[in-house]
């Protein structure tokens, strides 16, 4: 059987022609900044309290523990729209029944958190609600005088033709080896195994099949185009459709107009077809995978790429601060990596399993 461990530095890169940078990141939680960018603003009324929060050093996990220690609301009943790092400075939303608007004080208890705002809104606030998030993070030592020119030249590249849409480090665990956990979840199932914890570890081997694809896509070329049988995601709109006429869809894929989708296996996704899904079969049969063994999960598709929008690169005597703004669901790490040419976070100490909302 061949490696089920995640290694971010085994996948091709779009810009291996450009040069990396020396450095690290996260040297300080500051130097990691992400602001989540919400789908929409709380009204101002409603059974709801939308909370905008800052956190320096803590995961959205431990948040929610204290949340519900401290007020004594249950996690079922605290909204987020995605999870954050825990080695960064991050702003984002969390809701809570309005009820305890009045003891928004005890806030102020837990170090490294900060209440910046708040207000009602009708609705609980749902995994997913956001429109993506601004990046602005510090790469402590690249100090070359070419530093700043050769992160700029892969931006532009990943501009032009897109981000390579990996699962970054953070979805695999402690020396990456969720998925191996995962594996066996799926192949031989393992009593005793909560329902939360089961859910993170498939969605762990998913998101390594995906990888995987990825990777295979863009050593045989396909990485911005799309083959017989694709489901093509339209990035205007988010539509998807199946690619029955590659040689006229391919343009549109050249153009970033349409691109191609990967699968997170399951019981209820949209499915490729032909040539494409020939390639999906070639990653299932490389770990002696089918379909059938990701009953448990509900099944997506995943775009190969993504956008790179709002950047900008500041040189100064530490490094070099980056700065942009990705779609939800994207890492940042695969941002990082094409700059500096390595995995980002190798030389951090990796969290233990992360949590599933």
């Amino acid at each position: 059987m061949v490696s089920l461990r995640f290694d971010f530095n085994a996948y091709p890169y779009l810009t291996a022609d450009l040069p990396g940078v020396e450095g690290v990141i996260r040297s300080r939680p500051e130097e990691f900044q992400v602001c989540e960018v919400p789908a929409y603003l709380p009204r101002g009324e409603g059974e709801h309290l939308f909370l905008l929060l800052e956190k320096r050093g803590l995961t959205t996990r431990a948040v929610l523990e204290f949340l519900r220690d401290r007020l004594g609301v249950s996690e079922e009943q605290i909204g987020v729209a995605g999870l954050k790092d825990k080695h960064a400075l991050t702003q984002q939303w969390i809701s809570l029944p309005s009820r305890y608007e009045a003891r928004l004080e005890v806030l102020q208890e837990l170090p490294g958190l900060r209440l910046l705002h708040w207000a009602r809104h009708p609705h609980k606030l749902r995994v997913g609600h956001l429109k993506g998030n601004r990046f602005r993070i510090l790469i402590r030592g690249a100090t070359a005088p070419d530093s700043a020119e050769r992160v700029r030249a892969v931006l532009s590249r990943l501009a032009q033709q897109g981000v390579p849409n990996y699962y970054g480090p953070q979805r695999f665990g402690l020396g990456g080896l969720n998925p191996q956990k995962g594996y066996a979840l799926a192949t031989r199932g393992k009593a005793h195994t909560p329902p939360w914890l089961g859910r993170f570890l498939l969605a762990s081997l998913q998101s390594l099949l995906f990888n995987d694809w990825l990777a295979l896509r863009m050593k045989l070329g396909l990485f911005d185009r799309v083959v017989e049988g694709d489901v093509a995601k339209k990035h205007d709109t988010g539509g998807e459709f199946w690619v029955e006429d590659a040689g006229a869809e391919n343009p549109r894929a050249q153009r970033f107009e349409i691109s191609a989708t990967g699968a997170l296996f399951g019981r209820k996704y949209r499915e490729a077809r032909g040539a494409a899904r020939a390639l999906e079969d070639q990653v299932l049969e490389k770990y002696g995978l089918t379909r059938q063994h990701f009953a448990r999960r509900r099944g997506d598709r995943r775009p190969i790429r993504l956008p790179l929008t709002e950047w900008d690169v500041e040189a100064v005597p530490e490094g070099v601060w980056v700065s942009f703004f990705l779609p939800k669901g994207a890492y940042a790490t695969a941002v990082l990596r094409e700059v500096m040419k390595r995995d980002p976070e190798a030389r951090l100490e990796e969290e233990p399993l992360a949590e599933d909302p």
